[in-house]
């Protein structure tokens, strides 16, 4: 286990070595606006950029959007990811590891250096195999080949495409005099082990190579695409990099990291089945959309494509398989609640020479079109049957579709309403479709989900950040003085002596100025900077950027003699607080208070007159 102080060194330790604008500026496009950055920001519907990087303080913050924070809390929002995968997300980008565990320290350690040396391989190869494409003799029928299908020069940059040549060893040429060594190659499965153990030979040759990247931006895997007309007849069409520590198949998707920013935007990501067909469709303007590695989207996709959106149109091609291939999912995508609508192109054309025939606006009316996959299959279905709905047929069709839809979890909450009124609305059409009374229909849906033995899907665990609700506004005194507090840190002991955290109003108020005391207490100085380690909730670090933001630009009198004058407001309103409640105690049974209680009493009605500025009796 780390220790809690490992922990919070590893916090401080990342924060170090990741600068905000390096990392906002790998994700969004930052232009600079005076002594900070501004960039569009991808949580709104933003016209002029107004997210703001600040870095000076390491902070960010978009006001319309009021979120903000430092590179923990950026990376949980644009990763949707909770704090503990954020730290380990930046602590690999920063190369920087963990205090070593009790038990197989050196192991964790060797595999972190592997994965480095790892990543930088691939890093390595793309960048040779791209300038292959692009500039080397031997891949001009790769590039023509690529021209044909409809790519442009400015896709194979941005998509990072690469050729290699149809030699045994190119790769392990270039590869000497560096420090990316065969065994290392071998790792990451870009060259093989020769059958007789004399050697090495590269895995891909002849082909023209797609890059397979995480949604970072960082080369994994290659999938190789031969060129038509090669002689091997044995040659597979395309194969891509076995599975290594850096790269899952059935939990990668193609583009994502291109497409990521859109999807988030659109709330839609739209999936293929091809590499050229993801290309193509970007450069008719669809950046929302991603392709499957040869397979089927899968269980594994989802809780990649769920930090991005809830929200999937798959784009199949218009074949038997892909027709096949929908159903063989469906279930799948009911158990996890996923708005999954589903497009099948016409005349069996892939998206890639769809778009290429009939553009982007006749697909984006296909698109728009695109059925819920329960409606899909309900077509499906009644297709088949054509007019025979009292067959042997129809009830196994009509079995087939409740058993789908039993497969959907029940729940309890209000929450859920949409999902029980789809089901709803499926039933009464099954209803209408096959003659069958609705209460039948519900009774043996209730039935099958009841059955022990039914198949269910289950949703997986993954990180995915839950939604929380917005802190409650700071009360105006309790922002004044944290705004004077992080200008003034060292007075927050003289402060503390005065009042103390239950006086400020606001609960967050209360947890910032409670947390500033404890550092001060422990002999910390409490800034800004200090503060944005020690909380982990993103509302937080969003609240400390909006009060040291906000104290900064307020300028004006002196913190210590704006400190002084709050402090002396919060006593007097303490006062005025206890000598109301004293009053309010005492007025509740004033036949039976003491003579020195109605002393008391009298004294405390007279100094309230005298702060309202009323005269008592006796003055007038």
């Amino acid at each position: 286990m780390v220790s809690l102080d490992q922990f919070n060194d590893l916090k401080e330790r990342v924060r170090q070595a990741i600068d905000i604008v390096d990392l906002v500026g790998s994700y969004l496009q930052l232009r600079r606006e005076g002594r900070g950055y501004k960039a569009i920001c991808p949580w709104h519907d933003d016209a002029r950029p107004s997210l703001q990087v600040n870095p000076e303080r390491q902070s960010w913050k978009c006001w319309p959007c009021d979120v903000g924070g430092d590179i923990f809390s950026f990376t949980m929002k644009f990763e949707n990811v909770d704090f503990p995968e954020s730290l380990r997300m930046l602590a690999e980008r920063a190369g920087i590891q963990p205090e070593p565990r009790r038990g197989g320290d050196s192991q964790s350690n060797a595999r972190a250096d592997e994965k480095r040396q790892m990543l930088a391989a691939m890093a390595w190869a793309e960048q040779q195999y791209h300038a292959c494409l692009m500039e080397s003799r031997e891949a001009e029928p790769a590039r023509r080949y690529l021209d044909d299908r409809g790519l442009t020069d400015q896709s194979l940059s941005l998509y990072r495409l690469g050729f290699a040549p149809d030699s045994w060893d190119w790769l392990l040429n270039r590869a000497r005099g560096t420090s990316f060594t065969p065994a290392i190659l071998e790792k990451v499965n870009l060259v093989t082990n020769r059958p007789n153990g004399s050697g090495y030979f590269d895995r891909f040759r002849g082909r023209v190579l797609f890059s397979i990247r995480d949604p970072q931006s960082r080369p994994i895997a290659i999938g190789g695409r031969i060129l038509p007309g090669d002689t091997e007849p044995s040659a597979a069409k395309y194969i891509n990099s076995a599975e290594t520590p850096l790269f899952s198949k059935s939990s990668t998707l193609y583009g994502l990291d291109l497409a990521r920013e859109a999807i988030g935007k659109q709330k839609n990501v739209i999936v293929t089945e091809g590499y050229t067909d993801c290309i193509i469709a970007r450069q008719f303007g669809f950046h929302n959309v991603v392709a499957v590695l040869g397979t089927a989207l899968g269980e594994k996709h989802l809780p990649v494509l769920k930090r991005f959106t809830e929200s999937i149109t798959l784009l199949l091609d218009g074949d038997t398989a892909g027709q096949k291939r929908t159903n063989e999912i469906l279930e799948m995508f009911v158990a996890h609640q996923i708005d999954l609508r589903i497009l099948t192109l016409p005349n069996q054309l892939d998206p890639c020479d769809y778009l290429l025939e009939h553009g982007a606006a006749a697909l984006q009316l296909l698109l728009d079109g695109a059925v819920d996959a329960l409606d899909h299959k309900i077509r499906q279905i009644t297709a088949r049957l054509g007019s025979a709905r009292q067959s042997h047929d129809a009830n196994q069709g009509l079995e087939e579709m409740l058993a789908t839809l039993a497969k959907a979890p029940r729940h309890n909450s209000l929450g859920e309403t949409a999902s029980r009124v789809r089901e709803q609305q499926m039933l009464v059409r099954l209803a209408r479709e096959f003659a069958v009374p609705e209460q039948t229909l519900r009774d043996r849906i209730a039935a099958l989900r009841a059955a022990p033995t039914a198949p269910r899907f289950r949703a997986t665990e993954n990180h995915l950040q839950v939604e929380q609700a917005p802190l409650p506004p700071l009360h105006t005194w309790d922002c004044e003085l944290l705004e004077t507090l992080l200008l003034e840190p060292e007075s927050v002991l003289l402060a503390a002596e005065t009042i103390g955290a239950a006086d400020l109003v606001s609960q967050p108020g209360r947890q910032l100025f409670e947390t500033m005391r404890a550092l001060s207490a422990d002999g910390v100085t409490p800034d800004f900077d200090r503060l944005m380690l020690e909380f982990d909730d993103p509302r937080m670090k969003n609240l400390l950027v909006e009060i040291d933001q906000q104290s900064r630009d307020k300028g004006g009198a002196e913190p210590a003699l704006r400190l002084r004058q709050l402090l002396a407001r919060y006593s007097r309103r303490r006062g005025e607080q206890e000598s109301l409640a004293h009053v309010a105690h005492l007025k509740k049974d004033p036949l039976n208070v003491s003579s020195e209680a109605r002393l008391t009493l009298q004294q405390l009605i007279e100094q309230q007159r005298s702060r309202q500025g009323i005269m008592s009796p006796k003055d007038g």
